[in-house]
């Protein structure tokens, strides 16, 4: 057995060569049947995406603003900040549903959440009390919904991704969010050109139901967790999984012995040497030190500036003389395009680069582009330069560019990396409910500060974005590398789980039998 030194990343003894296998993912037939599948998880980032760009295409709708009496200010606000604040109310809840019930049961309940939700939004009365009140519930519903899904698919998708392609694979899933934010802005932008009356706004609205229900029925052709099973005495299934897909079905693979093993032996003492409830994100120093890398990767990701256009985009080009509703419709259209495939090619850099590069490099990037961004909006608003207001417009794209080297994908992705598998459920739910909390900042303070200062407001995002450069560059850990279980040594140290498991691990591979495997439960300390 060899060990693997990380470029950059603390070494990890015992750790496996996990590109034993010379063949790329698409040429192995299990492999790629899984990966294919997954693009059901993906649905949950697409989805969530949809919602949240959603707004932006109705505001540039007359029929919707007619239909609630043109909401501004306020209001406007809360119809933007409900889906956060439903995201918050089932915090406690969502972990333990898929801790509880699997990954892919609490997958679906979200999903069957989220679609409720969509529907009710979609059709409100015409009376202004039940009107607002069923909007506005429907808004909280997805919400909910949203927070139970996306709280169970990156955990599903880490949890049973090869090592060789966790990275690239779990940065992915949320780069997916921009082709969610791209159906919305150009299915708003078609029914704005192609309809009239209320139904311009509700089959978008509607369309939001869309994906869920395919991620419903679609869910139960992936398989469970194996690292969940493990947890749930079902160790003959999850060798199964294993088997199957990361070793193309040979029950004597050696990496997949090796893998088995270190995952069993890891959980065990994880769960034998702590609890599994919330206090635990914060018991052990290395807990400390991911519960706030988890917080300030969920507060940079919402408020570095770039919930500005996410959700109000309309109003930022108000303010630059950008005002005709067909040419903002396209220019959102156009923005959700250039986001997704900077996103989707920082994915697969993500392994040569490593997460702390990608993560400096949007921070410098976002600082010097919003820095550009602020100064010509003064210039606009003293003059109303045509020139200066096109400057705005161009670092807008070049905002969202750099920003999309990190943000959309690595928040989740870096989240559930640096998590063991005992809080790895509650560390995701933390990360989702500081993101929807920012959210609710973001939709409810942005339109009243572009409102009241218009582009004086840029500064306080000019201020945090030095802070977070420096944090990142000081706090932040690498952790491109090392298998899930290892990573747990750049925060523990060698008293890690990993690091005594790795050597239990080698020893099984070399003298377990596959048949020697029975139903034993992990125990699980409250």
């Amino acid at each position: 057995m060899t060990s693997k030194t990380t470029t950059d990343v603390l070494p990890v003894e015992g750790a496996r060569d996990v590109t034993s296998n010379p063949l790329p993912w698409y040429q192995q037939p299990k492999l790629r049947q899984l990966y294919l599948k997954m693009v059901i998880l993906f649905l949950a980032s697409t989805s969530l995406g949809y919602d949240a760009s959603l707004l932006n295409g109705l505001q540039t709708m007359d029929s919707w603003a007619h239909y609630f009496d043109n909401p501004t200010g306020s209001r406007l606000g809360l119809f933007g900040a409900l889906p956060g604040i439903g995201t918050f109310a089932v915090f406690l809840i969502a972990p333990y549903l898929s801790d509880g019930l699997g990954r892919r049961l609490g997958t679906a309940i979200g999903s069957a959440v989220i679609v409720l939700g969509a529907l009710i939004q979609s059709f409100p009365p015409t009376s202004n009390p039940n009107r607002d009140a069923m909007y506005l519930a429907g808004r909280i519903i997805v919400g909910i919904g949203s927070g139970i899904c996306n709280g169970a698919c990156p955990l599903l998708i880490t949890e049973v991704a090869h090592p060789d392609h966790r990275g690239k694979i779990t940065t992915i899933y949320n780069t997916l969010w921009y082709l969610g934010a791209i159906v919305a802005a150009w299915s708003a932008f078609g029914t704005l050109e192609n309809l009239s009356g209320n139904v311009q706004w509700q089959l978008p609205t509607a369309l939001q139901a869309l994906m869920p229900a395919i991620q419903l029925i679609g869910i139960w052709t992936l398989p469970e967790s194996p690292r969940w099973l493990i947890s749930k005495g079902k160790l003959d299934k999850a060798r199964a999984v294993l088997t199957k897909y990361h070793g193309n079905g040979d029950e004597n693979d050696a990496f997949v012995r090796w893998e088995f093993a270190e995952i069993r032996e890891t959980l065990r003492m994880e769960q034998e040497a702590a609890s599994t409830g919330w206090t635990e994100l914060i018991r052990t120093k290395g807990n400390r030190k991911r519960c706030l890398l988890i917080i300030l990767t969920a507060i940079f990701s919402q408020c570095s500036g770039n919930g500005l256009v996410s959700y109000y985009l309309s109003q930022v080009l108000n303010t630059i003389g950008f005002t005709d509703s067909k040419t903002q419709a396209e220019i959102n259209g156009g923005l959700t395009i250039w986001c997704f495939l900077v996103s989707l090619a920082a994915a697969f850099l993500v392994d040569r680069f490593g997460r702390k590069t990608l993560f400096l490099f949007a921070g410098v990037g976002m600082l010097i582009s919003f820095s550009v961004w602020t100064a010509c909006s003064a210039v606009y608003s003293r003059t109303e330069s045509a020139p200066a207001g096109r400057a705005v417009l161009a670092m807008i794209f070049l905002f969202y560019g750099t920003a999309g080297a990190a943000w959309p994908g690595l928040t989740v992705a870096y989240t559930v990396e640096i998590l063991p598998f005992n809080v790895r459920a509650k560390g995701l739910t933390l990360c989702t409910c500081v993101a929807a909390l920012a959210g609710i900042y973001n939709q409810y303070v942005n339109p009243l500060g572009l409102e009241a200062l218009q582009w004086k407001f840029y500064v306080v995002y000019v201020a945090v974005l030095v802070v977070e450069c420096v944090v990142i560059w000081f706090y932040f850990v690498e952790t491109r590398g090392p298998t899930l279980e290892e990573i747990a040594v750049l925060f523990d140290g060698q008293d890690a789980p990993a690091s005594m498991a790795a050597e239990k691990a080698e020893k099984a591979e070399r003298t377990e039998q596959p048949e020697s495997y029975h139903e034993e439960a992990i125990p699980d300390r409250k």
